[in-house]
């Protein structure tokens, strides 16, 4: 079956960085565009980068731009999102997700199967 595997998650001070993975399995991942994730306490479940099925193409959300860079490597199946400059408010839970699409995902497309998130903290 399709599994997603988050990783890297973490504890970190404000204005540090994480890199976050998530390795998947059980599916041909070069078909899969894949995204990010985040929820943190109390609030829904947002948007946070998307990349298209090469690598070619990415897209944001207006909170990770400039900040966060999503990319992915197909000869291990995996997808990273690097995390710079890190804020308390970037506090969440953060999911991977994968979609059979060609293009980058819309911010709010229908994911096909997601992972089961890592927790990131940042500390003031």
């Amino acid at each position: 079956q399709v599994q997603l595997v988050e990783s890297g998650g973490g504890l970190v001070q404000a204005g540090g960085s994480l890199r976050p993975s998530c390795a998947a399995s059980g599916l041909i991942y070069s078909r899969y565009a894949m995204g990010w994730f985040r929820q943190a306490p109390g609030k829904e479940r947002e948007f946070v980068a998307a990349i298209n099925r090469y690598g070619e193409s990415t897209s944001y959300a207006d909170s990770a731009k400039g900040r966060f860079t999503i990319s992915r490597d197909n000869g291990v199946n995996t997808v990273y999102l690097q995390m710079s400059s890190l804020k308390p408010e970037d506090t969440a839970i953060y999911y991977c997700a994968a979609v059979r699409a060609n293009d980058v995902p819309s911010y709010n497309a229908p994911y096909d199967y997601w992972g089961q998130g890592t927790q990131v903290t940042v500390s003031s």
